[in-house]
């Protein structure tokens, strides 16, 4: 029975990969390899039937990078504090609030980020940026501003998604931390170190491989984010690389128009936009898993050692 429902979930997986390259052919043998590659010409056009997917693919992964960024040293400080540091009269209160967050609806993120987080924090942080980054050469790109007054942009998109990938990174990175054998730190403790130098010398990079499989997996639930991204990033078509301006993820463009499709051509577009998220997603979740079983595969063998 088990065998039954595991091969269903691989045909469910096939299936579905299937159903967007078959509905996705003629926008692939229409546009290529240029359809995602960058280059000047960004249009998204419905009525000519003229479709670039480079600047939605580019808003998908400039928010991503940010949201990893910014989560991964504190979803790591957080996996560290509850697996080696925390007291015990606060460890279950501070598991269940951590993982608490990742139950909240995306919706609430969405409209938290509009009325709360937006005028507060990422509007004077934008302004910030656009400051003292934006007449760097190099840098100038990606902070060109001002930001919009009402706030919507990449960078938005980015900060709310990496508050909700936080949950994800730091209850893996904790579990990997939990499964190394507790004579790693026994062993370094007689050695003479101290606490911190048995964390940062010997568990991180004991468990290095389980850590960046959840930084991938939570670069996967960032990759395919949706209703809050679609809330907060501005749904605009602009050639501009900064993250000060409103964008378009790949999610969000299927969110918004894909019941709107106008011709049988913007819909094969939209399926091939649907085909590349989908195989991203696949493929980051795919190496997470791999990464994190090689942890947890190693440490029943350690503890037998």
């Amino acid at each position: 029975m088990l065998n039954v429902l595991s091969a269903t979930v691989i045909i469910i997986i096939i299936s579905i990969g299937i159903m967007l390259w078959v509905d996705s052919a003629a926008a692939r043998s229409a546009f290529g390899w240029k359809f995602v590659l960058p280059s000047l010409d960004t249009s998204w056009d419905p009525v000519n039937d003229h479709f670039m997917a480079w600047p939605f693919l580019y808003g998908t992964l400039i928010t991503s990078l940010v949201a990893i960024v910014m989560a991964v040293p504190i979803a790591g400080g957080i996996a560290i504090f509850l697996s080696e540091l925390c007291p015990a009269w606060l460890l279950n209160p501070l598991t269940w609030l951590v993982e608490l967050l990742a139950a909240i609806p995306s919706v609430v993120y969405g409209l938290w980020g509009i009325f709360v987080f937006l005028p507060v924090v990422v509007v004077p942080f934008g302004n910030f940026l656009w400051a003292s980054l934006g007449s760097i050469p190099l840098l100038g790109s990606f902070f060109a501003g001002p930001i919009p007054e009402s706030g919507s942009s990449r960078l938005e998109a980015g900060m709310v998604l990496t508050i909700m990938i936080i949950p994800t990174i730091a209850s893996v990175t904790r579990d990997v931390f939990k499964a190394i054998p507790r004579s790693q730190r026994e062993a370094s403790m007689a050695l003479g170190s101290t606490r911190w130098e048995t964390i940062w010398k010997v568990l991180i990079p004991y468990g290095i491989s389980g850590f960046l499989g959840a930084i991938i997996l939570g670069l996967g639930r960032a990759l395919g984010e949706t209703m809050a991204v679609t809330m907060v990033i501005g749904n605009s078509i602009e050639g501009t690389l900064s993250l000060l301006r409103p964008g378009y993820s790949m999610a969000s463009l299927l969110a918004n128009e894909f019941s709107e499709a106008v011709s049988p051509m913007h819909t094969n577009a939209l399926m091939e936009v649907a085909l590349i998220l989908f195989v991203i997603t696949l493929l980051m979740n795919m190496i997470a898993r791999f990464l994190v079983w090689r942890v947890a595969r190693q440490a029943p063998q350690e503890g037998r050692q």
